[in-house]
């Protein structure tokens, strides 16, 4: 009985350890016919209560799993190595791979509402799928490198197409506006795909789809830096052992956006949060040529708020220095003052080294705004601060609250933003001829600072020189040009009359009360104006004019009028 008692008493230990009384339980003596009912019953150790205890138990535990690894060690010596790694957590496993191979016939299906439900919707299947009208022209030019990347695609992703002439009710859910229009999906959520239709564009964009498709990676220092190498822009999670279920399923939800622009990857490396100086978890920023920038969240729902993390993402998404192309010219030109460096790649040499200077240029550039922000913040808490002591010596209670209610809300992209890029002035010969007048193949690489939502572009410096690809010429016009005003005088990439009515817009935008009050101005003069005219009509008698009190012969009696 005693033999058996201690089995129990420890198997129970060993799965909660310290909930067992410390001295054992006590049991009848051997011969006994009767128990102490008027004793009082041991209370069990808890662990938070009795530390010895659980030490002991928990130490126990250990011993016991020790030999466990051992003898399966023993058994299987090719194991002991994965035995002594430690598993990664849940929730840093990969996302489950498709149970059927996708796309076995290496072909385009054609899906119906029916189909797209069962093997779209409702699965968690990756699916390229094209929207298409058959007499759609831009269709039927997609329809060969469609099928062609299927067949590339084979064993990979799924493939589908449907035809809206047919299955009217799905594409007016999926609201297509036009033919061809293209989506990756995943689930119940979708992303469009607005790249060129070349073969390589979509089979490239369909493999980081898929990749990402298959969810967020984990990746340690070493892995980060194997990455670096290869991509332009990491958008890197850093969470710890408190991080919830909630915020990796909004980390999970940002995947599909990310297609085609970065990669998203997370860590929970010590080495990594001491690199970047992370002290807050969970922490989100981006990495672009090793430069990082951070997404400043001032609490929890922050970091899960889709719309305002992708909106962070957007802005920060394109490499320091992209190549400007047809898919993002819009993205790059768009809200921004461009520096733009016409290059050759015809020149390999030069190329290489123009590339860098304007690369140097933009990181010397936004050190310098980052530096500004800083200080231009700082001086904000210093007034406020200030404030604050001046109503505690004042023992001004109201002003006191008032103080400290003012808020520090100012943001680097309060101001319009400078993006650096460059294009290659070959390829795009024509367009920067007909545009800001530079012949590449004569003129050499230049660079022109674009402000395209004006209409307006600068290709000289201060001292009328022309912007070449340096790092000293760029930096030396660019505070010129986004001071407001301009110290410099712009080029109009519109004709005379446009660029008249660019230049009103430009100036009723920047002056609103003005133009307000000259509307007033310009309404009101009317009004009077027209009163007037009226009121010099009522008196003339309606065309009749008088001579010592006769009407003259353009009087109203009769065709012609009468005289005396």
């Amino acid at each position: 009985m005693a033999g058996l008692s201690a089995f129990v008493e420890e198997t129970l230990e060993s799965i909660r350890p310290g909930s067992r009384p410390t001295e054992g339980v006590k049991l009848p003596e051997a011969g006994a016919n009767a128990v102490n009912t008027g004793s009082k019953p041991v209370a069990q150790a808890k662990k938070d209560k009795d530390a010895a205890a659980s030490k002991a138990a928990g130490e126990k535990h250990k011993e016991g799993a020790s030999k466990v690894d051992a003898s399966a060690s023993a058994a299987n010596p090719d194991a002991t190595e994965t035995t002594k790694t430690k598993a990664p957590p849940k929730s840093l496993t990969k996302a489950k791979k498709p149970s059927t191979t996708p796309n076995p016939a290496g072909a385009s299906v054609a899906l119906s509402q029916e189909s797209f439900q069962k093997l779209v919707t409702n699965t968690q299947d990756p699916w390229f799928v094209k929207f298409y009208a058959p007499w759609c022209h831009h269709c039927q030019a997609l329809a060969p490198s469609w099928q062609q990347m299927a067949k590339e695609l084979q064993g990979k992703l799924n493939i589908g197409e449907v035809n809206c002439d047919v299955e009217v009710r799905l594409c007016k859910d999926v609201r297509v506006k036009g033919y061809p229009t293209i989506h990756f999906f995943r689930g119940g959520e979708r992303v469009e795909y607005e790249g060129l239709r070349g073969l390589g564009d979509l089979v490239s964009y369909a493999k980081k789809a898929l990749d990402v498709g298959m969810g967020v990676n984990y990746v340690d220092a070493a892995a980060f830096k194997d990455l670096e190498e290869t991509e332009e822009v990491i958008f890197l999670y850093f969470f710890d052992h408190a991080t919830t279920t909630e915020d990796f399923e909004a980390l999970e939800r940002l995947t599909l956006s990310l297609v085609g622009h970065a990669k998203l990857v997370k860590t929970d490396s010590k080495v990594l949060a001491e690199k970047f100086k992370i002290s807050t978890w969970p922490r989100l920023l981006v990495s672009r040529d090793g430069r990082p920038s951070y997404y400043n969240a001032l609490s929890p729902a922050e970091m899960r708020d889709f719309r305002r993390v992708l909106g962070w993402m957007q802005s920060v998404w394109l490499p320091l220095v992209p190549e400007l192309t047809a898919s993002n010219s819009k993205e790059i030109m768009t809200r921004k003052f461009v520096v733009l460096g016409i290059l050759s790649r015809d020149r390999a040499d030069e190329f290489v080294l123009d590339k860098r200077e304007i690369k140097n240029a933009a990181l010397d550039w936004m050190e310098k705004q980052t530096h500004a922000f800083q200080l231009e913040r700082q001086e904000l808490r210093d007034s406020k601060q200030l404030r604050i002591e001046e109503a505690e010596d004042r023992a001004d209670q109201r002003a006191l609250r008032n103080a400290k209610s003012i808020r520090i809300d100012i943001a680097e992209d309060d101001k319009k933003q400078v993006g650096f890029a460059w294009v290659d002035g070959v390829f795009w010969d024509r367009w920067i001829r007909t545009t800001y007048g530079i012949n590449v193949a004569i003129d050499g690489e230049r660079v022109v600072i674009i402000d395209e939502d004006n209409h307006r572009y600068w290709d000289h410096t201060v001292s009328g020189a022309p912007i070449v690809p340096s790092r000293t010429s760029i930096l030396e016009t660019l505070p010129k040009v986004v001071s407001n005003p301009p110290q410099l005088s712009a080029k109009s990439t519109t004709g005379p009359i446009k660029h008249v009515l660019f230049q009103a817009r430009g100036g009723m935008a920047s002056h609103p009360v003005v133009t307000l009050a000259l509307i007033i101005l310009v309404v009101g003069g009317a009004y009077w104006g027209k009163g007037r005219i009226r009121k010099t009509k009522g008196n003339a008698g309606g065309g009749f004019f008088h001579l010592d009190g006769k009407e003259g012969w353009l009087g109203g009696n009769g065709p012609y009028g009468k005289a005396d």
